[in-house]
């Protein structure tokens, strides 16, 4: 949890003023925004938090995703780079689904940036309040696409690789139970087919000594030196249990287990002889074939060996 903090504090540069509010929102009011959100992974809800400090932003990224259709992933951030938004809202790209209902919910978006930006901490803490509720139900638990995990007193939600990040539909009313503040309803979201989206850029982000707003930038992936290149989605390793067997690597030619008694298998060998073709052996009969078969009789011969008879009915 302190990890994604920190992250959070990297990655928001200062507010815009009309961004700012002095309202405080009550907990009914922040477990029905955080709601649709609050069971992501850790990176990509860290982007919409950031994000939604910019609304007009958003609805920006959401009209120019509209534009682009079928573009996602990394693709699409690199499209975004010449776009002028902030790194997060650049990053939102990736996934058009969340950042189309995000464009949807304007007024959403809008509350959802000013919570985080007056009541950080008490965002936190009804995040990981939702988040115990949805595990307590079993719709947040680790599977094939992301690991579910105790992190010092916090639920971390991180995918099973950083790159790829699996974007599921949640319903609020559905995943956490039954709602408990019928006055202040989440708001809905049109559902989508999940998918998992790719993003390999980086974002590289710099604070100077004695400025309050951190200088960030985004370039290539190629055009960043070995030692500073990390993903945009940042993941913090799953903690392996000391009684967990180590997952199996992938190789590309696994060795096929032999058995004692098999004869080894042939190798190949570049310098091997190879038959040659003659053309005027298609014209030559196969010697299996040379010689008629013992049991075969032609038609006409078996009727030969047959008895005289009769043509009229059978003999008794």
């Amino acid at each position: 949890m302190r990890t994604f903090l920190i992250t959070l504090c990297l990655l928001l540069p200062l507010a815009p003023a009309q961004a700012q509010s002095s309202r405080l929102y009550s907990q009914p009011e922040l477990d029905a925004l955080l709601a649709p959100i609050a069971l992501y992974p850790d990176p990509l809800l860290s982007q919409i938090l950031t994000a939604a400090v910019y609304p007009d932003q958003v609805a920006q990224a959401a009209d120019w995703s509209r534009r682009n259709p079928g573009v996602s992933g990394d693709d699409a951030v690199q499209m975004a780079q010449g776009e002028p938004w902030e790194p997060s809202v650049k990053t939102l790209v990736a996934y058009p689904d969340v950042l189309a209902r995000m464009g949807d919910s304007p007024q959403w978006t809008v509350d959802l940036g000013n919570a985080f930006l007056g009541q950080q901490t008490q965002t936190m803490a009804t995040v990981q309040a939702l988040r115990q509720r949805a595990q307590a139900s079993g719709y947040l638990r680790s599977d094939g696409e992301q690991y579910v995990y105790q992190q010092d007193q916090a639920i971390a939600v991180q995918p099973v690789y950083p790159q790829y990040v699996y974007v599921r539909y949640y319903d609020p009313l559905v995943v956490y139970g039954t709602w408990w503040w019928p006055a202040y309803r989440p708001v809905f979201w049109r559902p989508w087919t999940p998918r998992v989206v790719f993003v390999n850029h980086v974002n590289i982000v710099t604070r100077p000594l004695f400025v309050t707003r951190p200088r960030v930038w985004s370039r290539s992936w190629h055009e960043v030196p070995q030692s500073q290149r990390q993903p945009i989605i940042q993941s913090t390793p799953r903690p392996q249990s000391p009684t967990e067997a180590p997952r199996p690597q992938w190789r590309t030619e696994a060795p096929r287990p032999q058995s004692p008694t098999e004869a080894p298998r042939p190798q190949w060998r570049p310098d091997a002889p190879r038959a040659q073709w003659r053309p005027e052996a298609r014209h030559e009969r196969p010697v299996a074939l040379a010689a008629p078969s013992r049991s075969f009789q032609p038609r006409q011969q078996a009727f030969q060996q047959l008895p005289h008879q009769a043509h009229g009915g059978r003999r008794s």
